[in-house]
């Protein structure tokens, strides 16, 4: 998960999905052999502010673990309101790490104990200037090309986003009327013509 506590960086985690996903979302390795091993994970995030009260909790008791990146600038515009924001990344943050006292957790209800020890990168930086920008990206880029390596596989190709754009063709083609006949599965051919039903309807 990605967690960025600034909503100029609102989009990167999206962007990051994509980065890291369709680079290294492969199964095969680079000699044709089979990964026997999991390589992309799945990124996902929000702002820090909206993430809280999204899925923080899944974060700190669910039975996922999920490593977590927090992003948050030293310098913001808003005195104390930023003073706010950056005390909630890092309580958050701690909370992963540390989850609750040990003399709370032992007089606690089990739903209210708090493991702790869920990993988490705190990346601090002064301000969200373009280089500041370029060298998050870069640091990401770079990240997701070293993992390729290291499970051998290709971060440039893209077969299975390549398979559904054929497919997306004949489909396309149905569904305007300039082709009919085209083999599909039951399930596909069904969709189809629910849709072509309905337009003529």
């Amino acid at each position: 998960a990605v967690i960025p506590y600034a909503h100029a960086l609102q989009l990167l985690p999206r962007y990051l999905g994509q980065l890291v996903m369709e680079s290294n979302g492969k199964s095969v390795r680079r000699d044709h052999g089979a990964a026997r091993y999991h390589t992309a994970p799945i990124v996902w995030g929000d702002a820090g502010t909206n993430a809280q009260h999204a899925f923080m909790q899944l974060l700190h008791q669910g039975t996922h673990l999920v490593p977590v990146d927090f992003l948050v600038g030293l310098k913001c515009a808003g005195g104390e309101q930023h003073n706010m924001l950056l005390a909630h990344c890092l309580a958050q943050s701690q909370a992963l790490m540390l989850g609750n006292d040990p003399d709370y957790g032992a007089n606690a209800p089990s739903c209210k104990t708090i493991a702790g020890n869920k990993p988490s990168t705190t990346i601090l930086y002064e301000n969200l200037t373009p280089e500041i920008l370029g060298a998050l990206l870069a640091l990401y880029e770079h990240r997701t090309y070293v993992q390729a390596c290291l499970w051998n596989i290709n971060a440039f190709d893209q077969w299975g986003v390549e398979l559904g754009k054929i497919l997306a063709a004949d489909i396309q083609a149905e569904l305007n009327g300039s082709k009919t006949g085209t083999t599909h599965d039951a399930s596909t051919r069904h969709l189809i013509m629910r849709y072509i039903n309905f337009m003529r309807n």
